[in-house]
């Protein structure tokens, strides 16, 4: 009988890929000026391009932003959207959101912008044809593996989403068609946090992945043949919180 498990990766490898997981973050302030060698971000752009994409149309473009005046222009969209999200939230919340460090848009040397192209491979696309937003999220797929494989060279990575859309189209010269994902601050940095700032800044708390999952309907929970899973994870979960890392 063949053996289910053969083609799980050796141990070693499977620990470095949670721990790339859970240790990854989303970087705001901490940047340093050391330049990013093109043939490190040569490996995390391979590790984008190779991203799951529906219909194997490979939607996206990377926009990367190395000059200072482009960046500058980048930082000015950000602050206008950045001034008027704050009058959205409520008072308690808005002196928070004040006070917190959402980009490194200057501060990086390396911007980068993901985009996707719908029309890439014509209107009719295999696997698009009901749900039309998947090309969407194949580029989000491909934001992942670049910030995953970004964590494991040892380069922070922040994703800047206050903007009006338009206006960041705008300041990098992408035509109105085509959809910027996700504008990316990278870099060297001189720490990592040891949680998410927002949950360390008291903005939200992480949720109990045990209040998500339901079984076979939604809203059904815990049936009694899964309550080994539920329990399994309750555990899982209770000693990353403790020891800030994933159970070897």
């Amino acid at each position: 009988m063949e053996n289910p498990s053969e083609h799980a990766f050796a141990p070693a490898e499977r620990a470095a890929v949670y721990r790339t997981i859970f240790n990854r973050r989303d970087v705001r302030g901490q940047f340093l000026p050391t330049p990013v060698p093109d043939e490190v971000l040569g490996r995390l752009l391979m590790a984008a391009h190779h991203a799951p994409s529906v219909g194997f149309m490979q939607p996206w473009n990377f926009l990367l932003v190395r000059s200072p005046e482009i960046k500058q222009r980048v930082r000015q969209a950000f602050a206008k959207a950045h001034a008027e999200a704050a009058l959205m939230f409520p008072e308690g919340k808005r002196e928070i959101y004040s006070q917190l460090k959402l980009e490194g848009i200057v501060e990086s040397p390396v911007g980068l912008c993901i985009t996707c192209d719908r029309e890439r491979t014509g209107p009719v696309v295999v696997g698009r044809t009901h749900i039309r937003t998947m090309d969407l999220y194949s580029s989000v797929c491909a934001v992942q593996n670049l910030w995953l494989a970004a964590r494991a060279e040892g380069l922070g990575v922040g994703w800047v989403s206050i903007f009006n859309q338009a206006e960041l189209q705008q300041a990098l010269g992408i035509p109105p068609e085509i959809v910027p994902i996700a504008y990316l601050c990278i870099g060297y940095v001189s720490h990592f946090h040891d949680r998410p700032e927002l949950e360390k800044a008291g903005w939200l708390p992480r949720l109990p992945i045990t209040d998500l999952l339901y079984y076979d309907q939604w809203g059904q929970t815990d049936p009694e043949q899964q309550e080994t899973l539920t329990a399994t994870l309750a555990a899982m979960q209770d000693d990353i919180q403790q020891r800030g890392a994933f159970p070897e």
